[in-house]
């Protein structure tokens, strides 16, 4: 039996899980542009926080296929998988600092405990005039750019494999 084949088929299917379930949050970060209301923030920001479990799980199973993949395929001697693994950390770490910070820095702003929060911490006041501020930055386009520009370089690698 041809493993390989199977892998590229779940890798595959975690690639299309990930993208539908993150495409809530991201959804969701264009939505709150155009919300000054609190409550209907909140509402935003719990309906991109269900999303995460399946974003997260989706990923993980991302990386357990490309990892068997690349030992199946006798991939990891050829330079873009590695190239395509440091442009995925490097979208972890942007995503993480600049994203996941920026909707802390929301939810702070409606009186609301943040991801990167520390558990027990107070809960900020609310900040209505931080809030629009926040609303009103081009942070979301940033973010789009960032992540829609790294998918195209990792989906050109694994296609192309160029080197």
């Amino acid at each position: 039996m041809d493993w390989y084949i199977w892998l590229v088929l779940l890798h595959v299917i975690a690639g299309f899980a990930f993208a539908l379930a993150h495409g809530v949050s991201a959804f969701v970060a264009f939505k709150l542009r155009g919300e000054r209301e609190p409550a209907r923030v909140s509402a935003l920001l719990d309906l991109s926080k269900t999303a995460l479990p399946v974003s997260d799980i989706a990923i993980l199973v991302l990386l357990a296929t490309g990892i068997a993949e690349g030992f199946i395929g006798d991939w990891w001697g050829q330079a873009w998988i590695w190239v395509a693994i440091a442009v995925l950390v490097f979208l972890f770490i942007y995503m993480s600092t600049r994203g996941v910070m920026h909707i802390d820095k929301i939810r702070h702003a409606i009186g609301q405990a943040g991801f990167y929060d520390k558990k027990g911490a107070p809960v900020p006041e609310a900040d209505p005039a931080a809030l629009v501020v926040l609303l009103d930055s081009p942070r979301v386009m940033e973010l789009a750019a960032v992540g829609l520009i790294g998918l195209a370089v990792i989906l050109w690698l694994m296609v192309v494999k160029p080197f």
